[in-house]
């Protein structure tokens, strides 16, 4: 089975930590009015909020678990959207040209303080999730800094924050902290298994290792084919320096053909490279992680991988050709750009 939306996910692995912190302070009675949950892309963070939101709504004990039953109404309806004292705040769609806006807009930040301010329909709890909270414009972040200061009773707040860093220090020092860490192997084995019982042994073992603790962006690589380009990308590392040109147009030929496949492609050579200097530097790397690594100094690795970085945020933000972008990067790669 795919893994559901994280509004609508009713397992978690491998937070154990955070959810017991968030019991804690449930059965303590002591609710903080603004939780800032972080960790990298795709550990889990919205599962999480929803998680804890579910379990206030419903009111209930909170016993040794965040977790509802998926038949439970509060679960149901916090899954459909349609629970009327939970709110989520996130980037939506540009009606006008029908790709996802770039920044959370101030108008709907604005809904927050109107939602908060009122009293919960079903006499608990009104949660707000914001998700993405780093994609607030500065308007956004200063209008929920005024709500920050000035919070209603009865109603929490979730950030879910890949980039904590980006937020005003005055947000971050008003809400409680949860950082979730990449999962270890077991649990992500187990996620992969639940959600792609079809997937060979050697496969998930393989995905374990590119998603790096991350079920999200292995759930991503399995959609945009990233299994096949990783063994693509890894016969390009292993053939390093000698890359012809005419490969270079053969490869960026080949992901032309995926809607993805240029930033699958760059996000798997950026990992590679930073794995194996990684394990070099600590002494633990393999025979041809080594070899790559001595083609190049550890500051010119360093620079590379910056290069590499520039070339696709601006081919992605401009809209540039993607197939000229694969080839300069394998250029750079073989020391030729």
């Amino acid at each position: 089975m795919p893994a559901p939306e994280p509004r609508a996910n009713p397992l978690l692995l491998g937070h154990t930590d955070a959810e017991a912190t968030i019991l804690d302070a449930v059965r303590a009675g002591r609710m903080h009015h603004a939780w800032l949950i972080t960790g990298p892309e795709g550990v889990g963070k919205a599962t999480l909020a929803y998680r804890f939101a579910r379990r206030l709504l419903a009111g209930r004990p909170a016993e040794d678990s965040l977790a509802l039953a998926p038949s439970d109404p509060v679960f149901r309806r916090v899954a459909a959207n349609s629970h009327a004292d939970m709110l989520t705040i996130e980037r939506v769609m540009n009606e006008k040209t029908k790709r996802m806006k770039t920044q959370i807009a101030v108008e709907d930040v604005r809904k927050i303080n109107g939602f908060m301010s009122l009293t919960p329909a079903e006499g608990g709890w009104r949660v707000v999730v914001v998700d993405g909270a780093e994609d607030m414009s500065p308007g956004s972040a200063n209008g929920l800094l005024k709500i920050l200061e000035e919070p209603p009773p009865r109603a929490i707040l979730l950030l879910v924050c890949a980039a904590p860093g980006r937020l005003l220090p005055t947000i971050r020092s008003r809400c409680r902290r949860l950082r979730l860490t990449p999962l270890a192997d077991e649990p992500m084995g187990q996620l992969l298994t639940q959600y792609l019982p079809k997937l060979g042994a050697d496969d998930r073992g393989r995905l374990i290792t590119l998603a790096e603790g991350s079920p999200g962006r292995a759930m991503m690589l399995v959609e945009d084919e990233g299994l096949k380009i990783a063994m693509l990308v890894d016969k390009l590392l292993a053939d390093l320096p000698g890359i012809s040109v005419s490969r270079g147009y053969e490869i960026a030929d080949l992901l032309g053909r995926s809607e993805t496949g240029f930033s699958t492609f760059m996000d798997l050579v950026r990992a590679g490279i930073a794995a194996s200097v990684r394990e070099s530097v600590r002494g633990r790397a393999d025979p041809d992680q080594e070899r790559l690594v001595a083609l190049r100094s550890l500051d010119s690795w360093g620079e590379l991988w910056q290069g590499l970085t520039r070339l696709q945020d601006e081919t992605e933000r401009f809209a540039l050709d993607k197939r000229q972008a694969i080839v300069a990067g394998i250029g750079m790669l073989s020391g030729a750009g």
